[in-house]
């Protein structure tokens, strides 16, 4: 009977269940089954999924503070993500609970929807989607809720959430339309994060449409709402880049204020760049710098900042740039770049400014080099990127001739010092040297020491505290002397190396020295440590031949006597050491004057070359870096120097219109050196009469363009004549580059593709920066190959007759053109044709195109030979139209002749 009991409840509660399961029947369990079902089940963990997500991202986002903070963070696109970077799988899974939760537990019964989790599931569809950057179907998701659940408790958040994809697919207008009439409308019930939310979406398409004063008020509101604390923090630092923007810097300073007072309520990321913002602000001539410094050495003493040292050393830097205290902001740069950062623009922006700096201070290789690695860490396609670059490219020439003039201006003028002054100058060079070579031996002592302390406290685990306190670097103040501590720093020579070799014969190595202990390493491993024992050695011995006995001292070797190597003593030492010296022919003086050019040529040479520098660096300061003072003083150095004719009255321009900017009496003076001495230039017209026909016509330009036009006529041989007399009269202006590369064109016309390419290089090294320059070096990857590939026996379908002169005015020419022209006019053949071709400098070739074949052209040759009508005497030369293609190009038809 209890059986039979048991049975009817159980099939009892099994038929009940399945009515509670059933999404067709609208009745009180079934309701409130799927109801309790989706939030506790698919919902919460869909909940959980969507909430990882955005914990993702607000660890792994990293905002740009150099631009206005958007109000929310995002998951990059797939556009932006990198090809190691990953979509995150959170919001794919709880986009898979939500729609779980549709499927299975939706209620949609005679028109309405009657299991009440639906709102919340749709609105978890639409997050998650809004979040994995897929804004059309969250809007399909979020509109649903609107429709179909009008009476919906979610409803204002659907709202806000259907405004910020609207804003996201950039429907700007819309989501401010929509966002002013909720908030207009926004009643005491609805939630005061929903209309923060809302503010702050309001606040972005405010942003976005450049209303940056409408945006500020709205976002107040939304800080006013929102209990979320990372959202305050983020909304006062923006306010204070939007007040920035709209130059009201002590609205923006107190913002920034705001944020900072929050100390730990507020994530650090913003506090510290609220910091940074207020330095931005901070007027370096009036302000307290006092204050200022003991500001930023409190934080940056603080623990809680090393994360954020890169920000802060920036900063310091920047005040001291400010100063115009250089060696302390370079310190600084440094420093913050030595820190591990993941802003990208603040290391560019350091190495920008110590570039700067050191172009200032005319150090240009090493302003390249830090413009190299600006350039690493900007985007290739931004506006800063393509004016540093500019400015990189710029400097090569800057570098290249300063270069020459420096050392140049070194030879000639110890060139010119008596005997006896060069003897002293060199022997103060040498004690320099020396003074140089012992703080370098001194320096890979010291770090030959720290690296065997490092190693000895790897290899022995009981010394591994000691060791950490051997290897850290303290500051002392502001210039950052850093010293060793744990490792004695008077320690003598001898006893280091004792102490080397006793740490590697220590525990844990093995016979013959070799330290097998974990992390341990052995002498010669360590690279700083064999260069020190490499300088300790040279200095003490010089460079000694590897053979026996090679201790000897040089006097000893000439006496044939021993030396007892287990008993030297410290005045054998000190004999080794002034042999060595000795040796070392850096620390003799002949060995530097020796190299003194001495051939009145040679000097001659290097004052040009020098001269020539000078006038480029001139040029170049004056029209490509505005540097009109380093410009005027490069080309008054040139005109104190002699320099060649050429260079005198182009100087002299420059110089006049320098000073027009500088010092308008100086530039009178040259005006009237320029009218006095060279009346008859055309710089002496330009000043007379700017507007004058005559300079137009006799202009850079309109000569270039009148040779070019010969050019393409075939006028080769006039234009490479007049191209060099050119060439020399308008050294120094921008367009040389294009008669030097219109040379280059000519020359491989008339000397063949080996001294085209030799031009091309010309062109390309010495106007690298030019426009024709660029166009050299593209010919010389692309075009000379092709080229020099060609090569005789490509099949043709044509082919010519040529005989071969070795004047171009050869009377010969003239009755043959006659001949061969009677020929075609007689044998009624149009396709056969004669011209005169140019071959070399003092060569031409008479060529009759049009054969269809070879036999065609014998048969040609014969007749005009044999015929008694023409009776040709010249020797002519049957050559395909490929062939000779090869011959024009490479000049080489002496070549063919040989192989025919």
């Amino acid at each position: 009977m209890k059986t039979s009991i048991y049975k009817y409840f159980l099939s009892l509660g099994i038929l009940g269940f399945l009515i509670a399961c059933s999404t067709k029947k609208n009745t009180f369990i079934t309701r409130n089954f799927h109801a309790v079902t989706t939030e506790y089940n698919v919902l919460y963990n869909g909940d959980l999924a969507l909430q990882a997500g955005l914990n993702d991202i607000a660890t792994t986002y990293t905002d740009n503070f150099w631009e206005v903070l958007p109000v929310e963070r995002m998951q990059a696109t797939e556009e932006e993500r990198g090809p190691e970077d990953k979509k995150n799988p959170n919001f794919e899974r709880a986009e898979t609970k939500a729609t779980k939760a549709i499927q299975k537990h939706s209620m949609y019964i005679g028109g309405t929807e009657k299991n009440p989790q639906m709102d919340e599931a749709h609105l978890l569809l639409g997050k998650s989607r809004y979040y994995d950057n897929r804004f059309i179907p969250a809007l399909e998701a979020f509109n649903y809720i609107l429709y179909k659940h009008p009476q919906s408790d979610k409803i204002n958040e659907a709202k806000v959430w259907r405004e910020k994809t609207n804003l996201r697919l950039e429907n700007e207008g819309t989501a401010i339309k929509n966002m002013r009439q909720l908030l207009k409308e926004k009643s005491s019930e609805m939630d005061e994060q929903v209309i923060a939310d809302a503010n702050a979406t309001l606040a972005q398409a405010y942003i976005v449409t450049g209303n940056l004063d409408s945006a500020a008020i709205i976002l107040k509101e939304a800080v006013e709402y929102t209990e979320i604390k990372e959202q305050k923090a983020r909304y006062r630092f923006i306010l204070g880049q939007l007040y920035e923007k709209m130059n009201e810097p002590d609205s923006a300073y107190s913002y920034f204020q705001q944020v900072i007072e929050m100390k730990r309520r507020s994530p650090r990321r913003y506090v510290i760049q609220a910091h940074a913002r207020q330095a931005a602000q901070f007027d370096y001539a009036k302000g307290d710098t006092l204050a200022f410094m003991e500001k930023y050495r409190d934080l940056l003493k603080d623990r809680e900042n090393r994360p954020y040292l890169d920000v802060l050393n920036h900063q310091v830097a920047l005040f001291y740039d400010k100063q115009d205290n250089d060696e302390k902001a370079r310190y600084y740069y440094n420093k913050s770049l030595r820190a591990e950062s993941k802003d990208r623009y603040l290391k560019a922006s350091s190495y920008r400014n110590i570039a700067e700096m050191d172009f200032e201070n005319a150090r240009y290789v090493s302003a390249g080099n830090y413009y190299d690695s600006t350039l690493v860490y900007l985007d290739a396609r931004g506006r800063e990127y393509k004016l540093i670059k500019k400015k990189r490219d710029n400097l090569a020439d800057v570098i290249k001739y300063e270069a020459i003039a420096n050392t140049n201006d070194s030879i000639l003028h110890i060139a010119s010092l008596p005997e006896a002054e060069r003897v002293a100058f060199f022997e103060k060079y040498i004690e320099k040297l020396k003074k140089q070579d012992e703080l370098e031996k001194e320096r890979l002592e010291k770090e030959a020491r720290r690296q065997e302390a490092m190693a000895a406290a790897s290899a022995n685990p009981l010394a591994n505290n000691i060791a950490a306190k051997g290897g850290q670097m303290m500051s002392r103040g502001d210039k950052g002397m850093a010293q060793e501590a744990g490792v004695s720093g008077r320690m003598s020579k001898q006893e280091a190396f004792d102490q080397m070799s006793a740490k590697n014969r220590g525990i844990g190595s093995v016979p013959g020295g070799t330290n097998t202990a974990a992390g341990g390493k052995f002498y010669f491993y360590i690279p700083s440590t064999v260069a020190y024992g490499k300088m300790e050695f040279k200095k003490n011995w010089g460079g000694r031949p590897l053979s026996d006995n090679w201790r000897w001292s040089a006097e000893q070797r000439k006496q044939g006597k021993d030396v007892n190597t287990d008993n030297d003593t410290e005045a054998e030492d000190e004999v080794a050491v002034k042999d060595a010296e000795a040796e070392d022919p850096r620390y003799s003086s002949d060995f530097y004057l020796k190299q003194l050019p001495t051939s009145q040529t040679v000097l001659d040479s290097l004052a040009k070359e020098r001269n020539f520098a000078y006038y480029q660096l001139g040029i170049i300061y004056n029209e490509k870096f505005a540097e009109y003072r380093r410009a005027a003083d490069k080309l008054e150095k040139l005109l104190q120097n002699n320099p060649e004719e050429r260079l005198v009255l182009p100087s002299l321009y420059n110089l006049y219109k320098i000073y027009e900017i500088l010092d308008p009496a100086r530039a009178e003076f040259y005006k009237q050196k320029i009218l006095t001495d060279y009346s008859d230039s055309r710089y002496a017209e330009i000043i007379r009469n700017p507007l004058s026909e005559t300079i137009n016509q006799t202009s850079p330009e309109a000569v270039y363009a009148s040779l070019y036009k010969q050019y393409e006529d075939g006028k080769v041989r006039q234009v490479y004549a007049e191209l060099e007399n050119y060439i020399n009269r308008y050294t120094g202006e921008n367009i040389v580059s294009k008669f030097e590369l219109l040379k280059a064109y000519v020359t491989g016309r008339l000397l063949g593709v080996d001294e085209y390419k030799k031009s091309l290089n010309f062109v390309a090294l010495t106007y690298p920066n030019s426009a024709e320059g660029k166009q050299a070096e593209v010919m010389l990857q692309k075009d000379i190959p092709m080229l020099e590939r060609l090569d005789f026996g490509q099949a043709s379908m044509s082919w010519k007759i040529i005989f071969k002169f070795d004047s171009p005015n050869d009377p010969k020419i003239k009755p043959l053109s006659d001949k061969i022209l009677k020929f075609i006019k007689e044998g009624l053949n149009n396709s056969i044709t004669l011209s005169n071709d140019i071959y070399t400098f003092n060569e031409n070739l008479l060529v009759i195109h049009g054969f269809n074949s070879k036999l065609a052209a014998e048969d040609a040759v014969s007749i005009l030979k044999d015929y008694k009508k023409y009776k040709v005497a010249e020797t002519p030369i049957i050559i395909s139209a490929e062939d000779y293609k090869v011959v024009q190009i490479k000049k080489n038809l002496s070549q063919y002749l040989s192989i025919k």
